[in-house]
């Protein structure tokens, strides 16, 4: 394979059949150079004219190969994608799967195609009695069928379970976690089918078995009995530090997750070799076992704080030895779980900032999105990002520009270029607001308004009848809990628009849907909120003085509010026309017009929030911007806002009742000991 690499390589300039070159790029894709992925792209673009729009298998081993070397090209996967949507129809289920196998890998969501194929897929229903095919129907269709579709893809599956094969069982078991089923009777059958070929999987399988019960709910101590049994006979006898640790997080997801010495030490021999997934799943073993020790035993051994202390040598270790920045980020992407962020989160960025001269257009976003997730504020990183973007923005993909934007948002950062970086990512925006995909729209949308940037042309995209559409049709293919959030999102930035852009003329129209939301809160004070609340009746003459989770017009909960008189005088709640406790009804005309209660003249309402950890940077109190932009409408709304950040109120300067109410009264009027 190696020396048909070598003659591609060396004919690659009078190559000019596409077809041909798409199934060698394929067959040699897991042994070439970066240099020559990029050379066979290049050629791929130049190319893929000469084909005609029929041509679905071409299209198809192109997004393989992409998929291959790991690398979302979104010119090419858009090409492809028409090709894909000019040939819905002709389609077979196994194109379709395997067409929607490889989007989900390379995290590529075009909601036109899946859309299509949903449609395709639901008429093939009927077609399909054979366990086999239907089992892939039910892959395909499942996560994103509607509720009638879903009903019957599980009845039918429940019928046919007793005759899928062991790889057949496992992907209707993926399938069924990616919907969220609840489905008792039809998890309990196709975790007992699972349980007669435990036998039969390997390593990274029984992983995503354990993972898929765990999700699901499911208990049964046989089964996971013979799971701990089938992962230490695979663990007793291997020597590859990436399949040990897979079976090490599989084992700790499982009552009991405790390992003897022989494997801890087996764990321990491999520790130099491991990258920092491995790393990863090892820690997350040893804080599960604390974590059950904790709950059980009420101790912890020496043993496990041992390894963890190896596991945090060897983090660093590989960090500070890290000298590519592609390498490094092929590492970062897909860690999750407490222990890096608590342990190598400062180094990982110092890696970062020693590497930062390696960002570029390819990179940018991934590098981006990883520090989205940190919540980690690196002005240098991030001075770099947007550095890298308004030189290189012809290169960079308008689909990437969401990922480029969101650590700005959540970290409330300007860069030195401020406007020119935010106004060259809008701009660059504006000839795809029609073609991007409605929840990147909302969550451009949002993340802008955050910033405080309300480009018009995004705002007329989103806040108009047909997109809410469709829009409505998207949200029906997701599960449950993402469906919520992209709510959300719409809510809170038709509040930003309506508050901060009245002049759009945008109308505000989720009364219903925030009075759902608030009906079905039950979170209740924290100890210091309580503390709070109580010293603020002190200070202010009486509980009637303050009112607790207040609710205000546009929907936003404030920790307690207050009223002073022109003379900075407490107003007692109910003893004049004050009506805070009934929210002014919004209604969805043009003009809206945001209705507060009738004060006194010169009285101010004041609104009192207590900050927790995660309305911070994890490393330095500055604070984020969903929590900024609160102020910012709650100031809009006639509030004036006094914020009450945990680091203040917990530090020792604050460690007595006096302190406190002395920090309270200075706050509220300006004062300090009465």
């Amino acid at each position: 394979m190696g020396e048909i690499a070598n003659i591609v390589n060396k004919n690659l300039e009078t190559i000019q059949d596409l077809r041909s070159l798409s199934v060698l790029m394929v067959s040699i894709s897991s042994l070439i150079s970066q240099h020559f992925q990029e050379q066979l792209v290049n050629k791929t673009e130049l190319l893929f004219d000469t084909i005609d729009s029929s041509q679905v298998n071409i299209a198809r081993r192109i997004v393989q190969f992409l998929r291959n070397i790991k690398y979302t090209y979104y010119p090419l996967l858009e090409r492809c994608n028409k090709v894909f949507l000019s040939n819905v129809n002709h389609l077979d289920l196994d194109s379709i799967s395997k067409i929607l196998s490889l989007y989900h890998s390379l995290q590529f969501h075009s909601f036109e195609f899946i859309l299509m194929a949903k449609k395709r897929l639901t008429e093939m229903i009927p077609l399909f009695n054979h366990p086999a095919s239907f089992a892939k129907l039910f892959v395909a269709l499942g996560p994103m069928a509607g509720p009638e579709e879903k009903k019957q893809l599980k009845s039918t599956i429940l019928l046919m379970s007793e005759e899928l094969t062991s790889q057949q069982v496992l992907a209707v078991m993926g399938a069924m976690e990616e919907m969220e089923s609840r489905n008792s009777c039809l998890i309990k059958k196709i975790a007992s089918i699972l349980h007669k070929h435990l036998d039969n999987y390997k390593p990274i399988e029984l992983l995503k078995i354990t993972q898929a019960l765990i999700f699901l709910r499911f208990q049964s101590k046989e089964l996971f009995a013979k799971l701990r049994e089938v992962l230490l006979s695979y663990l007793k006898v291997s020597v590859m530090p990436t399949e040990i640790s897979i079976l090490v997080c599989a084992l700790s997801m499982l009552p009991s997750p405790h390992l003897d010495e022989a494997r801890i030490s087996q764990i321990e021999a491999v520790l130099p070799q491991c990258d920092l997934n491995e790393l990863n799943g090892f820690a997350t073993y040893v804080l599960r076992c604390v974590q059950y020790d904790h709950m059980y035993l009420d101790n912890t051994t020496g043993k496990q704080l041992k390894l963890l202390q190896k596991l945090d040598h060897y983090g660093h270790q590989r960090l500070q030895k890290c000298n590519s920045l592609n390498l490094l980020w092929e590492e970062l992407k897909s860690l999750k779980g407490d222990w890096f962020p608590d342990t190598l989160l400062e180094e990982t960025v110092a890696t970062l900032q020693r590497l930062m001269d390696e960002i570029n257009y390819i990179n940018v976003a991934g590098i981006a999105s990883f520090i989205s997730r940190t919540n980690y504020l690196s002005t240098s990183l991030l001075d770099r990002i947007a550095s890298v973007v308004v030189q290189q923005i012809e290169k960079i993909h308008p689909f990437a520009i969401l990922a480029v934007i969101l650590p700005f948002s959540i970290l409330n950062y300007d860069p030195p270029q401020k406007d020119e970086f935010f106004g060259t990512c809008i701009q660059h925006l504006n000839s795809y607001l029609s073609i991007l995909d409605p929840l990147m729209l909302v969550f451009l949308g949002f993340s802008l308004a955050t910033l405080e940037y309300f480009p018009e042309d995004l705002q007329k995209a989103i806040f108009n009848i047909k997109f809410l559409a469709k829009l409505d049709s998207q949200l029906e293919l997701l599960r449950s809990s993402l469906n919520l959030r992209i709510q959300f999102r719409l809510m809170e930035l038709n509040r930003a628009v309506c508050l901060e852009c009245p002049e759009y003329q945008i109308p505000w129209f989720h009364d219903r849907f925030c009075q759902q939301q608030y009906n079905k809160d039950t979170t209740s004070m924290n100890g210091a909120q309580q503390q709070i609340y109580q010293m603020l009746a002190e200070i202010l003459g009486g509980i009637n003085f303050v009112k607790a989770s207040v609710l205000t017009p546009y929907y936003y909960t404030i920790d307690f509010e207050c009223i002073l008189d022109k003379r900075k005088k407490p107003l007692p709640y109910g003893s004049h026309n004050i009506t805070l406790e009934k929210l002014p009804k919004m209604y969805s005309e043009s003009n809206t017009q945001i209705t507060g209660s009738r004060l006194p003249p010169g009285a101010e309402k004041i609104a009192l929030e207590f900050l927790d950890s995660r309305a911070f940077c994890r490393n330095i109190p500055h604070l984020k911007g969903k929590s900024a932009m609160k102020k910012r409408h709650l100031e809009i709304l006639g509030y004036r806002v006094i914020q009450i950040p945990h680091f203040e109120w917990n530090s020792m300067a604050r460690s007595t009742k006096d302190a406190r109410m002395d920090y309270l009264r200075e706050q509220i009027f300006g004062e300090g000991k009465s």
